[in-house]
């Protein structure tokens, strides 16, 4: 993992434990909405939204749906931002 990586990886873990209100949660790459209780429709579009503001981005519907995991998220942030 790049400095760069590491960096998205925990900033991006910043905005799941903050979100989700879960402070000790760790990322890992295939981690889904499976994985996280309070995963749910209106907690995605927070987290989304949240994720757009931090990096100064903006993911289109179909990049979000398109997105398989935690990994894939990380990767699209950083080709997005960087």
């Amino acid at each position: 993992m790049t400095t760069q990586d590491h960096t998205i990886h925990e900033r991006l873990t910043r905005i799941f434990q903050r979100v989700f209100d879960e402070p000790g949660m760790v990322l890992h790459d295939t981690m889904t909405a499976a994985d996280v209780a309070r995963w749910d429709s209106l907690s995605h579009i927070n987290l989304i939204t949240a994720i757009e503001k931090e990096f100064k981005i903006r993911f289109t519907t179909q990049e979000i749906m398109g997105l398989p995991n935690v990994g894939g998220m990380e990767a699209l942030i950083k080709r997005k931002a960087l």
